[in-house]
């Protein structure tokens, strides 16, 4: 699954490369003194070097792309921008919702004669776009914290992408009102399908053991991803100021709200 859409609000950024750039951090922990150019600091991305070559601006990879068939958004015209050099572009880029579209399936890299892949180069700019903050610039970008609070903390808290028990119909009305039924007779209609919910046994939905919670938190401190929960909070609380809504650490404030339902469709594509 590449695309989320939760609530009224698509949530664009896959859950696959959310945590495809948590686990860039550890690349990162000898790089931290970096204060080069926007450029310079890309290219020291393992994902850079491994995804750009030499682009030869056929466009076959937005032929290819599925998402330029719904926002606007052309992977060639990404990878030009970046192999100019221009920092004032790349910055552009950096804070546009562009670099958000995209769902990591890599077709373009199966298809690219000269061996590019622009998806690799959007997990660099995605991950240079956390650093410098510059994702609370766009709408897109915003809904990193959505993704980092609502699927982040609960592989944190449960061990699980979703638990079962977060799935309400306040955060997510396109349930239906089954779904609440289903909720409010969770234990016997889970049993019925071999689940182990909430369970210290084997099998799905079973109970995580806490020294294994404890584990993958350490995991998360070791590798940086704890570091990067911070920098997206940091971020989006001073965005929060600067627009004039409340913030605080909870999913109700007005600014995990706004960013969590509100959707312009400015991305995307309506011709035809």
């Amino acid at each position: 699954m590449y695309m989320l859409i939760f609530c009224q609000s698509p949530l664009i950024l896959p859950v696959q490369e959310f945590f495809i750039t948590l686990s860039t951090e550890i690349i990162y922990k000898g790089m931290e003194g970096n204060s080069g150019s926007l450029y310079e600091r890309l290219m020291s991305d393992i994902h850079m070097q491994e995804g750009l070559s030499a682009c030869i601006n056929c466009g076959t990879c937005t032929a290819i792309c599925p998402a330029a068939m719904f926002y606007k958004y052309d992977p060639r015209e990404i990878v030009v921008t970046v192999a100019s050099r221009d920092e004032q572009k790349i910055e552009e880029l950096l804070k546009s919702d562009t670099i958000w579209a995209c769902g990591e399936c890599m077709s373009c890299k199966t298809r690219c004669p000269r061996g590019n892949a622009p998806g690799l180069v959007i997990i660099a700019l995605r991950v240079l776009s956390e650093e410098t903050g510059f994702f609370v610039e766009s709408e897109k970008g915003r809904q990193v914290l959505a993704i980092k609070r609502m699927i982040g903390q609960s592989i944190l808290d449960t061990g699980y992408c979703v638990w079962f028990d977060h799935l309400n119909l306040g955060a997510f009305p396109e349930q239906g009102p089954n779904w609440q039924w289903v909720r409010d007779n969770a234990s016997e209609v889970l049993d019925k399908t071999g689940a182990s919910y909430r369970k210290e046994t084997s099998g799905a939905l079973r109970t995580i053991p806490q020294k294994d919670l404890d584990e993958l938190h350490k995991i998360f401190e070791v590798t940086g991803g704890m570091k990067r929960y911070e920098t997206i909070e940091n971020f989006s609380r001073k965005k929060a100021e600067e627009i004039g809504l409340q913030f605080d650490e909870t999913n109700d404030c007005e600014y995990f709200q706004h960013v969590y339902s509100y959707n312009s469709h400015k991305l995307e594509n309506n011709e035809g």
